[in-house]
């Protein structure tokens, strides 16, 4: 007797489980890729806001010394001798 080696062709159940299986499969690989693209993007968002705060930080610093600046003895003094104001020790009266 010949031994005849018989194809072996899937049923339909075996068939139905391995296109089910792969098709999950499919379904995963686009989850990730889909959730890994929203997480590029928030990440760049995030990276611009970090940016534009750095930037508010520095304009902040920059105005508080412009400020400090405007704000000095040495600069009120000049402004009011510009208007003719004039500083008069014996008018100022300190109260105890």
């Amino acid at each position: 007797m010949k031994n005849k080696k018989k194809k072996r062709f899937l049923c339909g159940v075996e068939r139905f489980t391995y296109k089910f299986c792969f098709l999950i499969i499919i379904l995963l690989v686009i989850g990730i890729v889909c959730g890994q693209t929203s997480l590029a993007q928030i990440n760049l968002e995030v990276q611009k806001l970090s940016n534009e705060v750095s930037e508010c930080k520095d304009k902040n610093d920059s105005l508080n010394m412009r400020i400090d600046e405007m704000t000095s003895l040495d600069k009120i003094e000049e402004i009011s001798r510009e208007y003719g104001l004039v500083y008069h020790s014996e008018n100022i009266k300190t109260i105890d």
